[in-house]
């Protein structure tokens, strides 16, 4: 029979082991914190919906994996600089517009070519062509799309009201880039070019005559103080992506990245919702504003889909053969 300081002896080593082993898994899923730059402000709903993203992951994993959202650009990174940071490990994440990082990829604007996309379910159809497109692109730039989720409808809000394109003619529209003031052109409007801080008092002293915006913005910056028409034109889209960095991403188990990419895409039709939520929040905010909204005539919207046709092509040849087959696809499964 052993001593007791015999078996201390001979145990003691055996339970530092064994305790040792039972620490080896904790070791192994040490904890992940990731922060999230978001550009928007903490009311707008992509900022909720990452909010909302960020708390479920962190909920789901245990606290293994952290994720916090920084709205408002509180990190320091732009809308636009926002592809480059997460590809660069500047921030580990990052929701940001598509469109706003074209300068990578011209593909990432697709969803602004004029009036392609005519209601919440042709952009589902284009986003079945063109997200495996982005996230081509994503991959290319050492990251990966989590959700994407589109802004709400677009309008032509106007000073007089308008029946046909014939209406517009001689307008002075705000413009955004070389493509928005071609197709602007086209409906035989005058484009005026011009940065978001000076549209009030263009508006004011008669430099401009409308504004091509969704009414979010319309509501953020009272435009019933200038103009009293909105006609819902979906002459663009918009949608942004919820991207992680891939050195980020592999830091994470296979277990969390499951766990993630789960979350993500039972989230991502919730988000859609509340996409369309929001657009008719703020298109009640405005007609409780003296606004008159409507939807733009369908003749109108035909005429001008008919006259800015050409430029889907134009602009889409520099994005790349991938893109090309893919506006080829979603044109014919629209039957535009």
């Amino acid at each position: 029979m052993f001593e007791p300081s015999t078996i201390g002896r001979v145990l003691r080593p055996l339970l530092t082991a064994g305790a040792a082993a039972l620490l080896l898994p904790l070791a192994a899923v040490a904890q992940v914190k990731i922060d999230i730059s978001v550009p928007w402000g903490p009311g707008e709903f992509h900022s909720q919906n990452a909010a909302k993203f960020a708390e479920r992951v962190t909920k789901e994993t245990n606290g293994q994996v952290t994720m916090a959202t920084h709205p408002g650009g509180t990190l320091g990174v732009k809308a636009n600089e926002s592809l480059r940071a997460v590809a660069d490990g500047v921030v580990p994440a990052a929701d940001y517009a598509l469109f706003q990082n074209a300068g990578r990829a011209p593909v990432m604007a697709v969803e602004t070519l004029p009036f392609l996309v005519g209601d919440y379910d042709q952009l589902k159809l284009m986003h079945k062509y063109f997200r495996p497109v982005w996230e081509g692109v994503l991959a290319k730039n050492n990251q990966k799309a989590l959700y994407i989720v589109p802004w709400p409808n677009q309008f032509f809000f106007v000073k007089k009201p308008v029946t046909g394109v014939g209406d517009l003619k001689g307008l002075k529209m705000r413009s955004l880039d070389r493509l928005t003031t071609d197709w602007i052109n086209r409906l035989g409007m005058t484009p005026v070019q011009m940065n978001n801080l000076e549209i009030l008092q263009a508006l004011g002293s008669g430099m401009l005559d409308g504004v091509p915006t969704s009414a979010g913005t319309a509501v953020a910056q009272k435009y019933w103080d200038f103009m009293k028409y909105g006609y819902q034109t979906n002459h663009i889209w918009a949608s942004n992506v919820m991207a992680i960095n891939l050195d980020t991403w592999k830091k994470l188990t296979p277990q969390q990245q499951a766990t993630i990419e789960r979350i993500a895409r039972e989230m991502e039709p919730q988000f859609w919702e509340n996409s369309k939520q929001d657009h008719q929040k703020k298109v009640a905010d405005l007609k409780a504003n003296g606004m008159s909204v409507a939807d733009a005539p369908k003749a109108m919207v035909d005429e001008m889909v008919s006259r800015t046709k050409p430029l889907w092509d134009e602009y889409t040849k520099p994005m790349g053969d991938e893109a090309i087959a893919a506006l080829a696809a979603y044109r014919k499964e629209i039957g535009k």
